[in-house]
């Protein structure tokens, strides 16, 4: 333990003291290289000019070195891969994305995520929209909110096994330690495995990622209901609109471009989804997804990294278009805001 502690405190120390020494040298060095004297003559205006251009990129480069090493590099690799064999050896084109659309467990995955990207995004949309309306209307709300946002600082693995006891299943004539089923059985029905229902098993594993993302949706959607126009309110109530009119007709279209940020954004998460598929159900019964796939081929079954890598790139393809529409709207709703 002591040594675990010394090893952070080092990594620490050694992380922040490495970046000031780096930040104050480079600038350092870069005075000595370009001096800028009391004199204003054309060197100093030239040298001060170059300054202020490189200085700027002095303290974007580290974080501009780590995401060539993080990001970019490991996303031409893996492109490179995909047209490779399973060992990432040999050439052979297209035949692991023609293998992909032609594969079972494939289209299957695609249709789960399908699933995923039609009930998820809009049941925490709709839910943190309702909640951050009802919220914003008793004077505990902001507790309510707390709550209701915890489960966004538990891990997507913490909380999908808290959530496999919620659907634990004990046999016939056992004690049923799952709340679901615990609940089942006072009403007099029978307990299931609810995990194995083929089909609904998805939308069991669904639960959990409303259940986690619905509080960041409450957050943002109550911080744009807030910005709505008072005067634009009362003067609604004035004409004798009910609170639900209100709802409908003025709060929703006044926030609808955070409300598709928001659902965009979930989406962006809903087809990277992995975590809550291989600690329920390990992708078994019919629950398997795109990025599960992924790493099944990966790192199982022999590791065909051709086929891992081909899957990874149509993941990306299928992300990449709503990141970009997604920054878009967020650039343009700053700049309406201004």
């Amino acid at each position: 333990m002591t040594m675990q502690l010394f090893s952070a405190f080092f990594t620490v120390l050694v992380g922040v003291g490495g970046c000031l020494a780096y930040f104050w040298g480079s600038n350092a060095l870069l005075d000595v290289l370009l001096p800028v004297s009391a004199r204003n003559d054309d060197r100093s205006i030239r040298n001060l000019r170059l300054q202020s251009t490189i200085r700027p990129w002095l303290f974007l480069l580290p974080a501009l070195i780590l995401l060539a090493i993080y990001l970019i590099y490991p996303v031409f690799q893996t492109l490179w891969l995909s047209f490779h064999d399973k060992a990432g050896d040999a050439f052979v084109g297209l035949d692991n994305y023609r293998w992909a659309f032609s594969d079972t467990g494939f289209r299957t995955s695609i249709f789960n995520n399908f699933l995923w990207l039609l009930v998820v995004p809009a049941a925490c949309t709709f839910l943190g929209l309702v909640i951050a309306v009802l919220t914003d209307r008793i004077f505990w709300g902001p507790v309510a909110k707390s709550f209701i946002f915890l489960p966004m600082a538990i891990s997507f693995v913490g909380a999908s096994v808290i959530w496999k006891f919620v659907y634990d299943y004990r046999g016939e004539g056992q004690e049923q330690i799952g709340i679901l089923n615990a609940i089942v059985e006072w009403f007099g029905g029978s307990p299931q495995v609810w995990i194995s229902m083929p089909f609904w098993n998805n939308f069991f594993l669904m639960v959990i990622l409303i259940w986690i993302q619905t509080g960041f949706a409450t957050v943002i959607l109550g911080a744009a209901l807030r910005g709505v126009p008072e005067d634009t309110l009362e003067a609604a109530v004035i004409d004798g609109a009910g609170p639900f009119k209100i709802f409908r007709r003025i709060m929703v279209p006044q926030i609808m471009p955070t409300i598709i940020v928001v659902w965009t954004t979930i989406t962006v998460l809903v087809l990277k989804v992995f975590d809550i598929v291989l600690t329920m159900t390990n992708g078994q019964w019919d629950t398997q997804v795109l990025a599960n796939l992924m790493f099944d081929w990966m790192f199982r079954g022999g590791g065909d990294f051709g086929r891992g890598a081909a899957i990874a790139i149509i993941i990306m393809i299928a992300v990449l278009p709503i990141m970009v529409w997604n920054i878009r709207q967020a650039n343009a709703e700053r700049k309406g805001g201004h």
